[in-house]
């Protein structure tokens, strides 16, 4: 199975903007996608943006225009650059490979804070 490493995330004030990566060695050769997802302090899991290996991306209408997912396929890297952030994109973040069978992995962080 494919294993997935986070980082960034952090606090920032509103307005602010911050960038998640999330590695995923061999998930091109898998043929995953990589998805972000969100949780925030009592409240269900939700969806928040896909990147296909076609680059074709989707994202939840709260944070369109405000998110960019990308993908650096040479480095195994997806990353989320969020910016002009809100009080109510305080999350954990986590980000999940999907696809084929060998591709339902989840990640466990990271935790992004965002203050008003």
């Amino acid at each position: 199975q494919v294993q997935l490493v986070e980082s960034g995330g952090g606090s920032v004030q509103t307005g602010g903007a911050l960038r998640l990566s999330c590695t995923a060695p061999g998930f091109t050769s898998h043929n995953c996608r990589i998805e972000w997802y969100r949780q925030a302090a009592g409240k269900q899991r939700e969806w928040v943006s896909s990147i296909y290996l076609d680059d074709s991306t989707a994202y939840t209408a709260s944070v369109r225009g405000r998110c960019i997912i990308s993908q650096d396929k040479a480095k195994d890297t997806v990353y989320l650059q969020m910016s002009s952030m809100k009080p109510e994109d305080t999350a954990m973040y986590s980000c999940r490979t999907a696809g084929p069978p060998t591709c339902n992995t989840w990640g466990q962080g990271p935790q992004v804070t965002v203050s008003s």
